[in-house]
């Protein structure tokens, strides 16, 4: 994880800020003076007239444009010091996306993006020393450029925001785009000079370049893999070929593409996205080489199947593209090839590859069976008796959460008692807390066992001790009355006992309450009936001779969720501030083949609010690392359940995963598919073909 961002970060924002207040109107007005020498030159009376009225729009919202424009650049500013997770940012475009959009939408897309890229080359030698030294200000170990909020692309993407607010026909504001992009990329480079110098100024240092935390860490580069014998021919010739509209089209089904006297294009532009796929999933660090090897041999059968049903990898239903994401997203539970299990799948992969390659007409037809050969190797991989524990493991986690919420409603019954305020911190934490527990599990059990007598329920007897334990632990009232008070004490004592046995509390955790619990009674017991008039009545609730405990042992669930002994062996609970005897035993962890550091640079930082069922992690414990993937959430999102390879589970809480992310212990190695990922890499690459021509 970063570190906190020095105070240096926010006053770059407000000065970027306030820069923008200046250089945006200036640029408007240098777009009107473009605008008119365009005009002059125009080769004919259409392009003429179009330049005046582009013109004449600018100079009638102008103000209006700038205004915008600057309430959206605000708006970035201040959300940037609270986004400072490091997080490598998603594609700009993905795949489901464009399949979505009209033709309007793409164009836009792709002047957006010619934008961007006249911009970014005008402003790029400035961008990159600014951007060292920020990444430093932000607090990154390394340059992070996709983290600067300052960003070429912010600046653009703002800009469109604030057009489609304003009345514009779109050609005036095309030309707009068109003929401010080059002056627009040298304000900003200046601006950048301006804001490294000020940075500089305060001792701020560039970071380095030597750790790259962006996706493509986990991935071959492109110069890396025009050097490798994955590709068929360099990457910056094939790739060329894809535009955003070919894309777009292929994925629509448009008639201009996928018509008869265009299907020769159509096969070619399907098979090009098929092997920028492939190239893309080829060079993914995450999944092991002979896994890689495999799917590059698969990509002759992909590609054959593209030139019959060109949209198969668009379609997530289609056994084809089923079949290549259930590979990936089993491979990604391996860390290397000594592991339990590898050697299994990597034969039944063989098995489906040569199956796929083997001559014939009847290709398609045999996707399905092997997508099913697949799944039932992998069902008989895991033993059935881990099955089974997984879906106890759920239940007792249902129950867990279930237990939780109410004993939050429990807590806010006892706040609302009149007599609830006066009582010490101590007795207070304890009930909303501890106690709270008690009484829920109580009502749970008896909603699904009800007493055969209402004098029978235990839920009740529970509660029913608070008025006679909030009396006794107030002195003023209690030293009033010694002889109700030793009358109370025993059943009151005996009560809370049962309770914390009832959650397998342990009594150690309460020991500290007990001991102050009791000194108070003791302090009631002990004033003299002399003092009772005046001196009682002003006696503190707490005297200062009685050691308060820990508010966390009386409060433990706070963000976290107790559980009792047998229900942490159910669910195989992991909490690495429990005692050694309550960690999971995982028999297949193995010992880390590479330095923790080297891995850290190949894997995105996370935090728990981004969890989706389906991700990969990787797990420290003890210096040996563990392949895991979150294969359940609780309803609520306070209890996730782990599973690994070969069928293991443990279950964390929210709170202490979080711990483990912080600790650098939890790193996610996927929270996507990967060939979706692949594909999205693709869409964004079209998007880039696009923005050159």
């Amino acid at each position: 994880m970063p570190n906190a961002p020095l105070p240096v970060f926010e006053q770059c924002l407000t000065e970027a800020l306030e820069a923008s207040r200046q250089w945006i109107p200036a640029w408007l007005d240098r777009l009107q003076g473009l605008l008119r020498e365009r005009e002059a030159m125009a080769p004919n009376y259409t392009e003429r007239t179009a330049l005046i009225d582009a013109y004449t729009a600018l100079q009638r919202q102008r103000e209006l444009v700038a205004r915008h424009w600057l309430s959206a650049l605000a708006e970035e500013m201040e959300d940037a010091p609270t986004d400072l997770m490091g997080l490598p940012r998603r594609t700009s475009l993905r795949l489901d996306e464009l399949e979505l959009m009209g033709d309007d939408q793409v164009q836009e897309k792709v002047e957006t993006a010619r934008v961007q890229q006249v911009v970014t080359m005008a402003a790029e030698d400035h961008f990159h020393e600014f951007t060292a030294r920020l990444s430093t200000a932000q607090g990154f170990r390394a340059v992070n450029a996709e983290a600067n909020p300052l960003r070429v692309a912010v600046y653009v993407e703002t800009l469109t925001t604030a057009l489609k607010t304003v009345q514009v026909a779109p050609a005036a504001r095309a030309r707009w785009l068109q003929v401010g992009a080059p002056s627009m990329g040298k304000a900003l480079s200046e601006l950048y000079a301006r804001l490294d110098k000020m940075l500089a100024a305060n001792g701020v240092q560039p970071a380095g370049y030597n750790v790259v935390t962006a996706p493509d860490s986990r991935a071959l580069t492109e110069e890396e893999l025009e050097g490798t014998d994955l590709l068929d021919g360099p990457m910056s010739e094939r790739a060329a070929l894809l535009t955003l509209d070919h894309l777009h089209q292929l994925l629509v089904g448009s008639e201009e593409v996928g018509g008869a006297a265009n299907d020769d294009m159509t096969r070619s532009l399907a098979t090009e996205v098929v092997d920028l796929l492939m190239q893309r999933i080829s060079g993914d660090k995450r999944l092991l080489k002979p896994v890689r090897t495999q799917l590059q041999d698969m990509k002759p059968a992909l590609q054959e199947l593209a030139r019959s049903n060109p949209r198969f990898f668009a379609d997530k239903n289609n056994p084809a593209r089923r079949l290549l994401d259930n590979v990936t997203a089993r491979s990604l539970a391996f860390t290397n090839e000594q592991e339990q299990g590898f050697s299994a799948f990597l034969g039944e992969l063989r098995q489906i590859v040569n199956e796929l390659r083997r001559p014939g007409t009847n290709l398609a037809e045999r996707f399905p069976a092997q997508l099913d050969r697949l799944r039932r190797s992998q069902d008989e991989s895991m033993p059935r008796g881990e099955m089974e524990a997984r879906g106890r493991a759920m239940q007792t986690l249902v129950r867990v959460e279930q237990r939780k919420l109410l004993a939050e409603k429990v807590a806010e019954e006892f706040r609302a008692r009149p007599d609830y305020p006066k009582a010490p911190g101590p007795v207070r934490r304890f009930l909303t807390g501890v106690w709270a527990l008690v009484v829920a599990k109580a009502r749970i059990d008896e909603s699904e066992r009800p007493p055969m007598l209402s004098g029978d329920s235990v839920a009740k007897r529970y509660v029913d001790i608070l008025t006679d334990l909030l009396w006794s632990s107030q002195l003023a009232l209690a030293s009033h009355n010694r002889p109700r008070l030793v009358k109370v004490i025993p059943p009151v004592l005996r009560t809370l006992r049962e309770g914390l046995d009832s959650i397998d509390y342990p009594r150690e955790k309460v020991e500290a309450f007990f001991q102050t619990l009791m000194g108070l009674h003791e302090a009631a017991y002990k004033t003299q009936r002399s003092e009772r008039p005046a001196a009682a009545a002003a006696a503190p609730a707490e005297p200062e001779a009685v050691a308060e405990p820990d508010a966390s042992v009386l409060n433990p669930d706070e963000g976290d969720l107790w559980m009792r002994h047998q229900e942490a062996q159910d669910t195989n609970f992991y909490d690495d501030s429990l005692p050694e005897t309550t960690q999971p035993g995982f028999q297949n962890t193995q010992p880390m083949q590479r330095d923790w550091s080297d891995i850290k640079a190949e894997m995105a930082l996370r935090d728990a609010s981004s969890l989706s069922v389906g991700s990969w992690f990787d797990l420290l414990q003890d210096g040996h690392l563990l392949r895991v993937q979150l294969t359940w959430a609780s309803p609520h999102g306070t209890l996730f359940l782990f599973g690994t390879a070969s069928g293991r589970s443990l279950s964390m809480t929210r709170r202490g995963v979080d711990r483990l992310i912080e600790q650098e212990k939890l790193r996610v190695v996927a929270d996507h598919s990967v060939v979706d990922e692949a594909l999205d890499a693709v869409a964004e690459q079209a998007l880039k073909n696009s923005g050159k021509r």
